[in-house]
């Protein structure tokens, strides 16, 4: 690609809410989306998947009523690809920044009420396979076209092959929402990256996985397999500080870093999609073409959409000495 020539900006599948707006937090409104919309354009995310997170059963159905009316949109509607539902399915020993509280068991009728609330616009799931039910629930919403991911998981090989068989397409920020600590083998990492029908989503924010991992997810996926994603947490763009999120009390670090306050475990990141991209970059590791895939053509793949479908972010991104910058 000509680095003279803007080009739309990156896609991302994972975004929890920016500048102190929570997708996942009571009272959220057309206009909070909005805001969050305009800023990320501005940003360098053309488009992306608002995601909510484990939170009360109210609080996740008002929520996907909200984020469902704001897709009908027109100014907002060409860059809101579709609900990231991470959680409430998830197991209790991977649950990283989610609350134990409201952890659930999957199910099936709940996931059709959520998904008749929010319009069927839920198109993403991430789960936890080794949970009862999970497996019915993976071929229930893969069969309406949602893409089910893999994450805050432990779950052995037979269960990851079961709900690769049953749909399941994608691992949601691998390498992270697992414990601290790993059998050698085998391991839920391994039996991820080795089957070629999982997309692996990464956050390249320079704080969730070091360079050595991400150089071998790619050696073990190809570029063409691997989909960056911000996982910005609704404190991202803001100052450093402590702050209260999804029920927990969290320190935003001068360097960017989450962490819960009182341990280690990251609470999502404060990057956005042109940092996460430009970390990625930095390394070395991929073309200027690969790296458009990593940052928006695998994650419209996934969720079968075509570029033509998003519109550029404003100003445009180009591509020069392993970094983008916006075209002035």
């Amino acid at each position: 690609m000509n680095a003279l020539h803007g080009q739309p900006g990156f896609v991302d599948l994972q975004v929890n809410g920016f500048l102190g707006i929570n997708f996942s937090a009571p009272g959220l409104s057309v206009d909070d989306v909005r805001r969050v919309t305009v800023e990320l354009i501005s940003r360098g995310t053309a488009a992306y998947c608002p995601t909510l997170v484990t939170s009360p059963i109210d609080v996740i159905e008002a929520n996907l009523s909200v984020l469902a009316m704001s897709m009908d949109e027109p100014d907002l509607s060409p860059h809101l690809l579709g609900i990231h539902l991470e959680g409430p399915f998830l197991a209790e020993a991977s649950k990283g920044a989610h609350c134990s509280e409201w952890l659930r068991t999957p199910d099936i009728d709940l996931f059709k009420k959520w998904q008749s609330a929010a319009k069927g616009r839920i198109k993403m799931l991430t789960l936890a396979p080794e949970l009862p039910n999970a497996e019915q629930l993976i071929r229930h919403a893969a069969d309406q076209g949602v893409v089910i991911s893999l994450g805050h998981h432990m779950a052995d090989d037979a269960s990851i092959a079961r709900a690769v068989n049953a749909g399941a397409r994608s691992s949601t920020h691998l390498g992270n929402g697992i414990t601290n600590e790993l059998p050698r083998h085998p391991n839920p990492i391994w039996s991820q990256l080795c089957r070629d029908e999982l997309t692996t989503m990464l956050i390249t924010d320079s704080h969730h996985i070091p360079p050595e991992f991400i150089a071998t997810v790619l050696k073990a996926k190809g570029a063409e397999r691997v989909a960056v994603v911000s996982d910005s947490a609704p404190i991202a763009g803001l100052p450093p500080g402590d702050y209260d999120y999804f029920g927990a009390s969290v320190i935003l670090e001068s360097s960017g870093r989450i962490k819960l306050k009182g341990g280690s475990s990251l609470a999502g990141s404060s990057a956005t999609m042109l940092q996460c991209m430009n970390h990625l970059a930095s390394l070395g590791l991929l073309s200027e073409d690969n790296l458009w895939r990593a940052g928006r053509e695998n994650a419209l793949s996934l969720l079968g959409k075509s570029p033509e479908e998003v519109l550029p972010a404003k100003p445009a991104l180009c591509y020069r000495d392993r970094q983008f910058e916006f075209v002035t």
